[in-house]
């Protein structure tokens, strides 16, 4: 599963959207093409009412890299 990266209109990072839900915001104009590669779209309209966590992750310890000779 694909998604976009989303931006509210102070640039500040929301959550990533499915793909349908970022055409559906271009669609309606409720959005804007920010950046191409990696694609992200800006909202017209900030969101300053929304409060959003903190997104991390982890690597488990045990996982081993491995190169191509």
């Amino acid at each position: 599963m694909t998604k976009v990266l989303i931006l509210d209109a102070n640039q500040q990072p929301l959550y990533p959207v499915r793909i349908s839900h970022a055409r559906l915001l271009l669609s309606q104009g409720k959005a804007t093409v920010f950046q191409r590669y990696p694609f992200t779209i800006i909202l017209k309209e900030s969101l300053s009412h929304l409060k959003l966590e903190q997104l991390g992750f982890k690597i488990h310890p045990s996982i081993k890299i491995i190169r191509n000779p």
